[in-house]
């Protein structure tokens, strides 16, 4: 079951501190050490808005709004699951792309881990605080929002990287990764009556565009406009009585402007130590 109904199970009543956490690849580790940093000053959620990896680690908080749910991270990240999603040798690629002429990995790995961390027929009506997920629908061109019923195939939907996974099919329709129709879907928190709301993106907007020097700048930068231009309307737009923090990466890391940058696990710790630091300095100078 899906919902685009702004008073779907996602609004509640009164003041609504909402974590929204986008897409972006392994660089969505830095989500961990935000949370450590948030949970510490005694911030949680009573909604939880996701994207691609932002929904993965959306529904794992949105089962154990606690800092419990940190050390889980942890070890999800560091699993050998985790780095099987994009783990399979180049032949192996090529010969799935051959066969399949439109993606590179199974979806297997993804489907197990998400299915280890909130359990194989889980649904959004088991969780502790309501999540609302993204997924780009390929049928209908557009974004569809999951927020009702089983809850592995909406997150694996929102987590479908074009290109490298296939499609997720749910009611016979195709859906692909959530980044596409919204990277941060901040809009989507403020629409379901969030009034506090704490972005937990991965660093692509602190980091500055110059026009391209080469066909692969072009592609890189073309990609970073379309990812982003929607989350800096919706800030811009965010109504009065509405509190946005964004909080901060504490910087990228070197290749991260790569487009396959989303694959490396290789730097995972090193992210999420960081984004722990940035986002607690953050916290801490906030007003009492």
């Amino acid at each position: 079951m899906t919902s685009n109904d702004a008073t779907s199970s996602g609004t509640t009543a009164g003041p609504t501190a909402a974590f929204v956490l986008g897409g972006g690849g392994v660089r969505g580790a830095v989500h961990v050490g935000m949370l450590q940093a948030l949970f510490e000053h005694g911030v949680t959620p009573d909604l939880v808005v996701g994207t691609s990896i932002g929904a993965i680690t959306g529904a794992a908080v949105a089962a154990d709004p606690t800092s419990g749910v940190v050390e889980k991270l942890h070890e999800v990240w560091a699993s050998p699951t985790a780095a099987a999603v994009y783990g399979e040798a180049w032949y192996r690629q090529v010969r799935r792309l051959a066969r399949s002429r439109t993606h590179l990995y199974s979806s297997d790995a993804l489907r197990t881990l998400i299915e280890g961390s909130l359990g194989s027929h889980a649904t959004f009506e088991d969780l502790e605080v309501p999540l609302v997920v993204a997924a780009a629908s390929i049928e209908r061109a557009t974004e569809q929002w999951f927020d009702a019923g089983p809850l592995v195939d909406a997150v694996l939907a929102s987590a479908s990287v074009p290109g490298a996974l296939p499609p997720t099919v749910i009611d016979g329709e195709h859906y692909v990764d959530g980044g596409l129709v919204s990277s941060i879907p901040l809009g989507e928190a403020v629409r379901r009556g969030a009034t506090t709301i704490w972005v937990l993106q991965v660093g692509r907007i602190e980091e500055p565009l110059t026009p391209p020097e080469n066909p692969a700048d072009v592609a890189r930068i073309s990609f970073e406009i379309a990812r982003r231009h929607r989350f800096f309307r919706e800030l811009a737009d965010v109504p009065d009585g509405v509190t946005v923090h964004v909080l901060p990466t504490g910087g990228s890391l070197p290749g991260d402007a790569k487009l396959g940058a989303f694959r490396k696990l290789d730097a995972t710790a090193r992210r999420i130590a960081v984004a722990y630091e940035a986002s607690s300095a953050y916290l801490a100078g906030l007003p009492a």
